[in-house]
């Protein structure tokens, strides 16, 4: 032999591929359980403050209520119980169409 080595060390090129693959096969198994172990400790992180943050948005609109609440009652001295409310009411929802419209601006300058 001119390189020196033996034909019995020598294994056949189909099962060179085939444990190839199985080695290929293995890897990525335990590269897929690598990121799904990766995305799991993640999530179970950002639950916590994804909760805190859902609570503190429900406390927010519920403040919203309470002051839209407190001008129509206060209109409501002024100018009667149901212009008073209507007045709120108006006022609140042009406020929420300036919010969707400087909302949607910004969304365009992602484009």
């Amino acid at each position: 032999m001119a390189d020196g080595g033996d034909d019995e060390d020598e294994r056949p090129i189909g099962e060179l591929f085939g444990q190839l693959i199985d080695e290929g096969k293995a890897y990525a198994k335990a590269e897929l359980g690598l990121a799904k172990a990766s995305a799991e400790a993640k999530a179970e992180a950002a639950r916590k403050p994804a909760l805190l943050g859902a609570a503190a948005f429900l406390f927010l609109q519920a403040g919203v209520v309470v002051l839209c609440m407190t001008l129509g009652l206060a209109l409501a001295t002024l100018i009667g119980p149901l212009a008073g409310g209507l007045v709120a009411a108006l006022a609140t929802f042009g406020l929420a169409y300036g919010l969707y419209l400087l909302a949607m601006q910004e969304l365009r300058k992602l484009k």
